[in-house]
């Protein structure tokens, strides 16, 4: 029996392809895995959630991350079924659920305000959804108790939320979402309201307490270092379109576009016009010189197309002018010349503000133990490598505005095509 050959490459047997196609069912089928095909949600004229597609593994973590008005929290609604979407259909662990009320749904849902009962002590409030869906006297006290166990909240049971602080309302909160067993966890950005220090503590909790559950949480937040800090998966949501979705490396060293890669961290941007291009790198002619990227490389681009070339603070290196360790004169390429205009302390790191002789600023951080000249006017040069030069294409739109297209990373991550359409298909 002979065996197709396309591309160069052996096509797969019918076997293997049913295999194939039956291994990605069972994924999508898997309890707590959702799936959200072609959502779409209006209000009025405005679009919140545009054609979406989405897939989320059981048992993952997924941060959808964006700007206030992008649509995580309508998306996170009509996964909870609090909203119904215009367009689309929504599957958990692979059974349709369009159809279904928020209580039918095997879903909990942990809010920005807790909605605890004042008048209810802790342990009436977790149980309080028990015992609206009829369980067992004798199997509520259980599972209350394992709940507050989970999060260490076992020696408040009694305590009212008024006594509590906001740490420990979060955490009752937590524990009566869980002590359903819901297949899906949505938090819409639970930490809003606590201080930096109590929302770093939570933040470790809050994954260690996924890990050990392997329930699948939906996390909502417009903090991209929450988002990279706890996340499996990173969902970057622009007006209601899905921009990329990866895990936090993927996203934050191989974006998908202009937006993505200045949403997700600092970036230095610097436009200009293609002077030269081949399909893995691209020289950018900007004011101060020439800028050469290899990171991300729009596959379009052509000379005389307008780009915007962008590096990370953290990739640029500093020294004082004339003291160039890679033996260069000056700053030919992917250099800069300046002078210090500011400093901040980030505790491990620096964070310096350069002025160029062309009166632009670059941001720079760098280790406190690098020994880099910190006094305001110092005379400095900046360099970067162009494998960490991101370029994306600038084009038109049709109110004149400006905007940047997708683009092919020629170092993106093995399988994936940085490229293509965002894709629902997650490794």
């Amino acid at each position: 029996m002979s065996t197709a050959v396309r591309g160069g490459q052996q096509a797969p047997s019918g076997r293997e392809a049913r295999e194939a196609r039956e291994g990605a069912e069972t994924v999508e089928r898997a309890v707590g895995a959702v799936d959200l095909h072609g959502i779409t949600k209006r209000y009025g004229s405005a679009t919140a959630v545009d054609d979406l597609d989405l897939f989320i593994p059981a048992g993952k973590f997924i941060s959808l991350l964006g700007p206030s008005g992008c649509g995580k929290t309508t998306t996170l609604r009509m996964i909870a079924g609090f909203e119904q979407a215009d367009a689309g259909t929504i599957e958990i662990s692979g059974d349709p659920v369009d159809h279904l009320p928020p209580h039918k749904r095997p879903v909990n849902t942990v809010f920005q305000a807790y909605a605890l009962f004042p008048h209810m002590d802790v342990a009436e409030n977790v149980s309080y959804g028990l015992r609206q869906a009829k369980v067992p006297r004798a199997e509520i006290g259980p599972r209350v108790s394992d709940a507050l166990d989970m999060v260490q909240m076992a020696d408040f049971a009694h305590r009212k939320p008024g006594q509590l602080s906001g740490g420990q309302q979060q955490r009752v909160a937590l524990a009566r979402a869980l002590v359903n067993r819901p297949s899906v966890l949505l938090l819409d950005e639970p930490m809003s309201a606590l201080d930096r220090k109590l929302r770093e503590e939570m933040q470790i909790e809050l994954k260690l307490l996924q890990n050990r559950l392997g329930i699948t949480f939906v996390f909502v937040t417009h903090d991209q270092e929450e988002a990279l800090t706890m996340s499996d998966r990173i969902a970057v949501l622009n007006e209601g379109r899905l921009e990329q979705i990866g895990t936090p490396d993927e996203v934050y060293d191989h974006p998908s576009s202009a937006f993505v890669a200045g949403f997700i961290g600092r970036q230095n941007a610097f436009t200009g016009l293609v002077e030269a291009a081949s399909g893995s790198e691209v020289g950018v002619r900007v004011p101060h010189g020439l800028v050469l990227a290899r990171a991300t490389v729009p596959a379009s681009a052509k000379a005389g197309d307008r780009v915007v070339a962008s590096v990370r603070p953290e990739r640029v290196r500093l020294c004082a002018a004339g003291d160039d360790p890679s033996g260069g004169e000056g700053a030919a390429e992917n250099g800069v010349t300046g002078s210090v205009a500011g400093v901040s302390h980030l505790g491990h790191a620096l964070q310096l503000v350069v002025r160029t002789d062309d009166g632009a600023e670059l941001l720079v951080r760098v280790d406190r133990s690098a020994g880099a000249p910190t006094e305001l006017g110092a005379p400095v040069l900046c360099r970067w490598d162009a494998d960490d030069t991101h370029a994306f294409v600038v084009v038109g739109t049709a109110d004149g505005s400006t905007s940047t297209d997708g683009s092919t990373s020629t170092d993106s991550p093995a399988g994936t095509d940085a490229g293509a359409t965002p894709s629902r298909r997650t490794p």
